[in-house]
């Protein structure tokens, strides 16, 4: 389990994910937890932080996608927001415009109302936030 961790960060779920995979029994499980945590293979902040920095990234996330997913792998509030703030403004709004002008020359549709709902459906399922979305909509599509 400890080269699982030292390979690449993991959240506390997918570990315990793993051993109950392997057939472990539930104090196994918690024992292998603590071992792994007291020796710094398994820490959630560390595993937050590069989650939201790569999703973003890499994948080109917003915020709101990338709190959910940490949601999802059952990361505490507190480590959710310390991730969120990797994520410096200035280069979360220069993304956000950056990919805003590509999609909107890759889009062929030409009925304004049709063109401005699959802009805004698309950045609203990879999580960029809606005021984001709506303004940069009207700014740009016309």
């Amino acid at each position: 389990m400890e080269h699982y961790c030292a390979y690449q960060e993991r959240c506390h779920q997918e570990v315990r994910q793993k051993l109950t995979s392997m057939n472990m029994i539930p104090e196994i499980i918690d024992i292998v937890t603590v071992h792994l945590i007291e020796n710094n293979y398994l820490n959630e902040e560390r595993f937050a932080k590069a989650f939201a920095r790569g999703k973003f990234r890499i994948k080109r996330w917003g915020r709101v996608r990338i709190s959910m997913e940490l949601k999802k792998k059952d990361v505490s509030k507190v480590n959710i927001n310390e991730a969120l703030l990797e994520i410096e403004n200035e280069d979360y709004v220069e993304i956000f415009n950056e990919l805003a002008e590509k999609k909107v020359e890759i889009l062929k549709e030409r009925d304004v109302y049709k063109k401005r709902k699959k802009f805004v459906d698309y950045f609203l399922y990879r999580g960029w936030e809606s005021y984001l979305v709506y303004e940069k909509a009207h700014e740009i599509i016309k």
